[in-house]
């Protein structure tokens, strides 16, 4: 059996703040990005991007990118808005929501690009 281990994380230091339990996992290629925005269009889900500040990264309401995407089925034009956020806001974490009309919920939520 595996011992477990204490993660060192403190709220006062900035480079041990997380933003969720996929946040231990390495930054997404553009590859694995394009397949999970892939997945997020193939489930009829709504893209939407939002941005924040490092700082503020466990805050509930993050900076909304423009409006969500509705009815946008191309995963390269949704990598491209992606792209264009993190490029005007270089300091950001950027983070793409999936919205599930039925269910009037978010149905996908992941990082896509951690601040520079």
């Amino acid at each position: 059996m595996s011992e477990l281990r204490d993660y060192p994380s403190r709220v006062g230091h900035p480079a041990s703040r997380r933003t969720g339990t996929f946040s231990y996992l390495p930054e997404m290629d553009e590859t694995a990005l394009r397949r999970q925005v892939a997945h997020l269009v193939d489930e009829g889900l709504t893209p939407a991007i939002e941005h924040v500040e490092p700082d503020r990264a466990t805050a509930t309401y993050w900076y909304l990118w423009k409006l969500p995407m509705f009815g946008v089925t191309d995963p390269g034009a949704i990598v491209e808005e992606l792209q264009e956020c993190r490029d005007a806001n270089p300091g950001h974490h950027v983070r793409l929501i999936g919205y599930d009309n039925r269910r009037q919920t978010q149905g996908v939520s992941l990082i896509a690009y951690r601040a520079r």
